[in-house]
């Protein structure tokens, strides 16, 4: 057997979302798996709706994620230059051996001319098929004019690696261009070019080009082509399994997730099981485990639901995974402003006492900002809470004044802490739901918080009883 060589081979038009990731991470997985190489090409033969930036915004996806490629614009390979734009001269080759075999022709037609033709077709109720309009005789093809492929239409039927067995009719099969009038090859060209010249033995893509692949078996025969092995990934669905994912159902590109603070081996792990499942429980998967275990046939056919409540699971299951040093590295950068005036010492506590609690970095920003800041009294935290709202200012004041008193003689220890606010249970008479939250929203000016004792540890005596002391002020007012 040939070596595996798997590619991604993304164009240029935006930036990385979860479908190309997929992509991308499959393809690479069966690479590895088989010991093989992955390859990042850029296609790039549409440079009117190129992004700047996205080439860039690429490669760095991949290489956060540690998708690594062995071949690649940047890198460079066997089989460079792996950007399309810079292919031209091969397929112009390619295109004049169509063209000498004649199963390649000049379009002679306007682009009205073609619109008028789909018109006539949709008003007799058919199929538009540019074959039907070919031209009986072209006149030598210089460049100016699109080539066009001059199909040989017959039924098919090919093996797909997700789908399974799959088939269609001759009517399927029609002249495509192969190169535009701008000289740039068209997607459907091009890809089957580099393909073979890349010695791609798997080609992984979207759902979205199965109805292609008749053509592009065409093509290859044409061409006198060995296809590879191909593999359609299902579709990501959105949060309600209803519709493909898209923007406005909430889903950020990957540097995007990074930078709020997922970690590269969660969205991985994510990615990788939407749609692909070992036949274990496990949902978290080293790279290793992705690696030995991935293989197409545990690809399911149907679309994938993105859940999002999924992938904050997993994200904070790493975390809490972490050894409190590595976590502290990791947040550098999500603390509140006010925390630069504070220690490393301090800080690092209140990380451990966040740590059970993260989904994702950019929450500590907020979620601990009332350790490095006093917060001005909200009176909406006790009139919506849904116990403290039937007392009235005097018992609540009552509470937070037998609670100055207890902990004025306390050293603020844990230990002590929990066994001066068990005290404080029996002498109140209150449930832990009441006096608790009220002091938590006395110290912390949030409706929660992490456990109470530990809390008021951290934070320390003295600026503990102020903002006791200040919320019984507000309640005075």
């Amino acid at each position: 057997m040939s070596p595996v060589r798997t590619r991604f081979a993304p164009s240029p038009t935006g930036f990385l979302h979860v479908g190309g990731v997929r992509t991308a991470l499959f393809a690479w997985l069966v690479a590895k798996h088989f010991n093989g190489q992955f390859i990042l090409r850029f296609e790039d033969t549409d440079q009117k709706r190129e992004v700047e930036g996205a080439k860039d915004h690429l490669i760095k996806s991949l290489k956060i994620l540690g998708i690594n490629y062995d071949e690649g614009p940047d890198i460079g390979g066997p089989y460079a230059p792996y950007i399309q734009s810079l292919r031209l001269d091969s397929y112009k080759t390619w295109a004049n051996k169509l063209v000498e075999s004649g199963r390649a022709y000049a379009d002679p037609y306007t682009a009205e001319e073609v619109q008028f033709f789909r018109k006539e077709a949709a008003e007799q109720k058919k199929p538009f098929l540019y074959r039907n309009h070919r031209p009986s005789k072209t006149e030598q093809w210089d460049g100016s004019k699109p080539l066009r492929f001059r199909s040989e239409p017959k039924d098919y039927a090919w093996h797909d690696e997700v789908m399974g067995d799959l088939s269609t009719t001759a009517d399927v099969i029609d002249d495509f261009v192969l190169i535009k009038s701008d000289g740039f090859p068209t997607y459907n060209f091009a890809h089957i070019i580099d393909d073979h010249e890349m010695n791609i033995t798997h080609v992984l893509r979207g759902q979205e080009f199965i109805s292609s692949v008749p053509n592009y078996l065409n093509l290859h025969e044409a061409l006198g082509i060995q296809p590879p092995i191909f593999a359609t990934m299902p579709h990501i669905l959105g949060p309600d399994g209803q519709k493909k994912l898209s923007k406005r159902d909430g889903a950020r590109d990957v540097l995007e997730y990074i930078d709020i603070g997922y970690l590269p081996e969660a969205l991985v792990s994510f990615i990788a099981t939407l749609g692909w499942n070992d036949g274990t429980e496990q949902e978290i998967y080293s790279t290793s485990e992705l690696i030995n275990k991935f293989s197409l046939d545990k690809v399911q056919r149907s679309g994938a639901r993105f859940d999002e409540k999924r992938l904050n699971w997993m994200n904070g299951s790493l975390i809490r995974q972490m050894d409190i040093k590595s976590l502290f590295s990791s947040v550098r950068n999500y603390w509140p402003p006010e925390a630069a005036d504070f220690d490393d010492a301090y800080k690092e506590k209140v990380l451990a006492l966040f740590q059970e609690r993260l989904k994702y970095f950019s929450e500590l920003t907020e979620l601990s900002k009332f350790f490095f800041k006093d917060l001005p009294v909200d009176p909406i935290l006790i009139s919506e809470n849904k116990q403290l709202n039937k007392l009235s200012g005097g018992e609540l004041k009552e509470l937070l004044n037998k609670t100055l008193t207890k902990l004025q003689d306390s050293s603020f220890n844990n230990e002590e802490l929990i066994e001066k606010l068990n005290q404080l249970l029996d002498e109140t008479n209150q449930k832990p739901a009441v006096l608790f939250s009220l002091i938590r929203i006395a110290i912390s000016q949030a409706p929660s918080s992490p456990p109470l004792s530990e809390t008021l540890a951290v934070l320390g005596k003295e600026r503990a009883l102020q903002r006791i002391t200040d919320q019984i002020s507000a309640l005075s007012s």
